[in-house]
């Protein structure tokens, strides 16, 4: 029985897992709750996230995908990942609740999220809708100024 891709539209193409991650060289950085500050909201560039378990299946799925989109966007956004086990303040600041969950931020702010194992073309769309559109749709929005202490 033959398995079925996901279709990609257009002439662009998503790699199967077993290539994706050696089509292009991948710029994954890998972020913690330290690091988050300096290598995500400081950037000027978008910045694409994966929310990540060690023990999720579909993280493992999509992590390929991911790296690949990583070295084909290189020069215009910043691909990182976390590890929600180890890094639980930001996974928590973000809402994040399951994994995968894919965030992208525009401008220090964050402008879309994806949760789940989505299919590639999907994954490859969203991050170009976000290179189209995330500055526009981070001025349309109103940052909430408080500090996040850890006390509550």
């Amino acid at each position: 029985m033959e398995e079925k891709q996901p279709a990609t539209g257009g002439n662009s193409r998503t790699p199967s897992p077993e290539t994706a991650a050696t089509e292009h060289p991948a710029v994954l950085v890998e972020v913690t709750d330290l690091t988050w500050e300096r290598e995500v909201e400081s950037e000027a560039r978008p910045v694409a996230v994966m929310f990540y378990s060690p023990t999720c299946a579909f993280c493992h799925q999509m992590e390929p995908y991911f790296r690949n989109f990583a070295g084909e966007y290189r020069d215009v956004v910043v691909f990182a990942k976390i590890n929600i086990v180890a890094n639980p303040w930001t996974a928590e600041r973000y809402g994040v609740r399951s994994t995968p969950t894919f965030s992208f931020f525009c401008t220090k702010k964050p402008v879309r999220q994806m949760v789940g194992a989505v299919y590639p073309a999907l994954l490859k769309k969203t991050i170009e809708e976000v290179l189209l559109h995330g500055k526009e749709c981070a001025k349309n929005s109103t940052a909430i100024d408080y500090e996040i202490t850890g006390y509550g």
